[in-house]
Parts: structure tokens; sequence; C-alpha cells
């Protein structure tokens, strides 16, 4: 089977808590991911704002000397404080997620809740759709994310993902080490999808967006 090995990451897109958490290593790391970040030369990419884990990424990856892009719908921007960087406003999610996708090289989730969660599967979804390359990390900071992987090992098992996709998100638990996986990471296709081709991907954020349009003036009978 085919695999193609991703270019050099000059971004990075993080996703992650609106909140601290309760253990203060969760901040640690936020920051000493942004620290690292920097020290490699690789902008960032996040959900806007200043608050919580996301505003600790940002402030240390801006301070070190990265550049910085929030990506924050215009409704959440009222409860999420200043961006750190440069600000992008947009109408909804879903242009959200699209946007991040676009100028995202790789994707990190440090510990978070429900956001967090459904944007680190929403860009697997559509690695699996072959509709991006792009490498996918779990940094499992104090073993937060232990359940999950054993969860997917086992959705694995009982033969409703297949290993190749389960293998296209990777972990560690330092953000050095994850950097370097995603970095060396080789995209494998799902045998499935890979035979999917799709726009490319500015043409597909104009579909997104034709889409987003024809969304709006839909009204259900």
């Amino acid at each position: 089977m085919s695999t193609s090995t991703v270019s050099k990451i000059k971004n990075i897109c993080v996703f992650c808590g609106f909140s601290a958490g309760k253990d203060s290593i969760y901040e640690e790391v936020a920051e000493n991911l942004g620290i690292t970040l920097a020290k490699k030369k690789i902008h960032l990419v996040y959900g806007g704002g200043e608050v919580g884990l996301m505003g600790k990424v940002a402030k240390a990856a801006h301070a070190g000397g990265s550049e910085v892009l929030g990506i924050i719908p215009i409704t959440l921007a009222n409860l999420t404080g200043p961006t750190i960087g440069e600000e992008m406003k947009v109408d909804n999610m879903y242009e959200r997620i699209t946007q991040m996708i676009e100028h995202s090289d790789a994707f990190i989730a440090l510990p978070g809740g429900f956001g967090t969660l459904e944007k680190i599967f929403h860009i697997i979804c559509w690695a699996q759709l072959n509709i991006h390359n792009k490498p996918i990390g779990l940094l499992n900071v104090n073993n937060y994310y232990d359940k999950l992987l054993s969860f997917l090992d086992d959705v694995v098992e009982q033969g409703f993902i297949s290993l190749a996709l389960r293998r296209m998100l990777v972990s560690a638990t330092s953000e050095g080490e994850l950097i370097d996986l995603l970095q060396g990471f080789s995209h494998e296709p799902d045998p499935s999808s890979s035979q999917l081709n799709w726009p490319t991907s500015k043409s597909f954020l104009r579909v997104s967006k034709i889409m987003i349009t024809q969304a709006r003036k839909f009204k259900w009978r």
C-alpha cells in the first residue's frame, strides 16, 4: 500500500481546554508546548482568546517568537478575551474547523473537554476519508488520554475501524517527542477510502463555504 510523507511542519494547530483543569501540570505542559513550538520555529494555529490552556500555549509561543493565528467564531469572541497574535473571526464552528485545517500542517490535542474531542475526531474522520493527510497527535500528559487510546484499540479489535486508521492518531507523553513523531509521520490511507479523490484544499474550502451558505438558506418544513 502506498504512503505519503508530510513535508516539514511549519504550522501546528493545537486543540485544548477552555479551562485550565484541576491539576497545575496541564498549564505547565501547555506553556512548555508553546515554548517548544517557538524553539523549533513552528507557528501556532489555535482557537483564539487568552483563557484556559488555549491562552497558555498561545502566550508562550508568541513570547518565544512564533507567529500565532487565533481562529474564533464571532459569537465566542466576547467570552474568551483578546486573541494572542493575529485573529481571524469566522461566522460559525464549521468554518472555524475548515480554516484550521487550511492553515495547519499538523494537529495536537492537549487535555480538554467535548470541544477538544470533537475537533480531534473531526480531523481524524477527514483523514479517514482521504480529504487530507496531515498528522494528528495526542499529548498524553498525566495519563489523560490512556482510557481513550485503550478504547480506540478495542474499537479496532471489534472491527469498527481499521488498524491503518487507528495509526493515524499518534501519542506521546512529552511535547518534544510528539512533535518529532508528527514530523516523521507517513500517512497510510484507510483501505476503504484510499481511492477517494477530493478537490484541492483551496477548492475544498470554497466548497465548504458554499455548503454553509446553502445551509443558512434551508428551512425545515
